[in-house]
């Protein structure tokens, strides 16, 4: 296992990265009556899951709050599946794009749940 020096290091940052990376570009094609709601909830809670792990990553001396804040990640990428969802039920994405963000949210949230179940593992 490679020494984790910062947030960035997690396996789980760089998915949920990735994955709101991948919803911002999907995101431009979405129809702009959907700006102010659709897209902008789904950017929202889709950046957040990474921001939230960052922010965790920093307080992990302090169990509590370090579980709070993957958490609250876990949250928002649950969020994120119900917008997803939503775009999937409009026609803005279709159904392989669902399931494969759909997919990677699932295993965010799994890798996120074995962080804060074990958060001895990852104190400084």
């Amino acid at each position: 296992m490679e020494k984790i020096r910062n947030h960035r290091d997690l396996k789980v940052y760089q998915l949920s990265f990735e994955a709101g990376m991948q919803i911002f570009n999907i995101t431009k094609k979405f129809p702009k009556e959907e700006q102010y709601s659709l897209t902008d909830q789904i950017r929202r809670s889709s950046r957040s899951v990474s921001g939230n792990i960052a922010e965790g990553w920093r307080k992990r001396k302090y169990p509590k709050s370090f579980i709070s804040k993957l958490t609250d990640s876990e949250g928002e990428a649950a969020e994120t599946q119900v917008w997803l969802e939503y775009a999937w039920n409009c026609h803005y994405i279709n159904e392989v794009i669902f399931n494969e963000l759909f997919d990677k949210y699932e295993h965010i949230m799994a890798m996120l749940i074995n962080m804060y179940t074990k958060p001895d593992k990852w104190k400084i």
